[in-house]
């Protein structure tokens, strides 16, 4: 795909083809994540990436919304320090590496859907995370169940002239 397809074709997907992501396309995702922007070079992710379908369904129940994870074919934890950290602006730099793997997935057909985790208890110990990280970003990958992604070509957003204030409000 060109950059602007994998854009416009990027989904939420929560339904799932039971097909493997190869190892390959992982890696590749993983290495956008990697190389994602962060605020002075800091670089606070680190990701886990879980394929066992077990853990896949226990990770599953860490938030009401992330019901997706359990079906999912890999889901990446992208986790982050406390908030109370130095910057004190880590969460940006993780949604900044999140956008940057689902848009890398979407360039080879593979579906995402991001979640929150409102049960870092559990998410700690399904991930065996160090007692200094505190924020935690799941993202579920897929290949979707439905349709393939495909570029959307009327997406379900406000017109443009709504968002975009030009110079002033």
């Amino acid at each position: 795909m060109q950059t602007w397809d994998a854009i416009t074709a990027r989904r939420n997907v929560r339904a799932f083809a039971d097909r493997p992501i190869p190892a390959g396309d992982l890696d590749r995702i993983l290495e956008a994540g990697r190389r994602a922007p962060s605020s002075q070079n800091w670089q606070p992710w680190d990701f886990v990436l879980v394929t066992d379908r077990p853990q896949l369904a226990e990770l599953s129940q860490v938030f009401s919304g992330a019901y997706h994870v359990a079906q999912s074919a890999a889901t990446i934890a992208i986790v982050g320090p406390s908030a109370d950290n130095p910057f004190r602006r880590a969460q940006f730099d993780l949604g900044q590496a999140a956008l940057s793997m689902a848009i890398a997935a979407a360039d080879l057909g593979i579906g995402s859907c991001h979640a929150g985790v409102a049960d870092m208890a559990l998410a700690r110990r399904v991930l065996g995370l160090p007692a200094d990280r505190d924020w935690v970003i799941l993202l579920s990958l897929g290949y979707p169940a439905d349709r393939p992604l495909t570029p959307v070509r009327n997406p379900k957003r406000r017109p443009l002239d709504e968002v975009v204030h030009r110079g002033h409000w």
